[in-house]
């Protein structure tokens, strides 16, 4: 693997790292964030598709792709709620924990993996202990000093909630373009539509509570340069998970690194306190989903 294909395989990770920290860093509400993301996104897929002159798909094809962008705004809004009750430095261990799991079971059950040998062991005995290693470092990012709501008591609990929800998101978002050969690049246009969609639904729906004017708000629109990364990280991964590049495993295992970044930037960039206990557990359990997120990549 050469250094050149590492770098690319880094830039999904800064792309996704820096995207939670800018939509807390703009503020808004989970609707403002959405709009802002998915409005980035669209016109990162519109100047994509016109420099590279990706013819855009039909029929099918396109339907699955476009249910694929739409099942990722749902998840991402959930997200954006669980940001509200307990933060970016304590969702997005738990959402990367999930998806890892998410992507390993989805990999076993459905597409047959982890079938031969890893390290001398059955690979699915060692997918699994990645798995248990995943939950205790997830476990150890959500610890927190007191009882009070303030610190995590009861918010934390609706926070891992939502999150768990947003993953049945993420999770269509992957498998929808499964079901149709097209290529990421052909995808791409197609999904951020769908998100885009789904977002001013969404936007559209909130417009009726008048506490809440989201096409009059200007986080809506600042959160449009927080889409531009997710867009950059959406396009780069798709180059870095081709066979002749990282391939799909380790470009997916690097890509979720993005969680060092942005549970970090939620603690030092939007000032999410933390005892030194807790940051002691934050540490530990990044170093444990880290650890588990590259074994994943070795596994046959």
């Amino acid at each position: 693997m050469s250094i050149t294909n590492i770098l690319i395989g880094l830039i999904p990770m800064i792309g996704w790292g820096v995207f939670p920290v800018l939509t807390g860093y703009f503020g808004g509400k989970p609707v403002n964030q959405i709009l802002g993301a998915t409005y980035g996104t669209l016109i990162g897929a519109i100047v994509v598709a016109l420099f590279t002159q990706t013819p855009l798909i039909t029929g099918k094809e396109f339907l699955f792709t476009f249910l694929s962008g739409m099942a990722w705004s749902i998840g991402q809004i959930f997200v954006f709620y669980a940001f509200t009750e307990m933060g970016v430095s304590r969702t997005m261990p738990i959402s990367t924990g999930f998806q890892l799991i998410g992507a390993s079971l989805w990999g076993v059950i459905v597409l047959g993996e982890w079938r031969g040998n890893t390290f001398g062991m059955s690979s699915l005995a060692v997918g699994f202990f990645a798995i248990v290693l995943i939950i205790v470092g997830v476990w150890f990012t959500t610890y927190t000093e007191g009882k009070t709501k303030s610190a995590g008591g009861t918010n934390a609990v609706k926070g891992v909630a939502l999150v768990f929800c947003a993953e049945i998101g993420y999770l269509a978002y992957s498998a929808f373009p499964q079901a149709v050969k097209v290529s990421g690049f052909e995808a791409f246009l197609p999904q951020a539509l769908g998100m885009a969609v789904a977002a001013t639904v969404f936007a559209l729906a909130t417009k009726g509570n008048r506490a809440s004017k989201p096409f009059r708000t200007k986080s809506s629109y600042t959160n449009i340069i927080s889409g531009f990364f997710f867009a950059l990280a959406a396009l780069t991964y798709l180059i870095s998970a081709r066979p002749e590049v990282n391939g799909l495993a380790t470009g997916f295992t690097l890509s979720q690194m993005n969680v060092i970044l942005a549970t970090l930037g939620g603690i030092y960039i939007l000032h999410e306190r933390k005892t030194k206990k807790e940051m002691g557990a934050v540490l530990a359990g990044l170093l444990l989903v880290v650890i588990a997120g590259v074994l994943t990549a070795f596994i046959n």
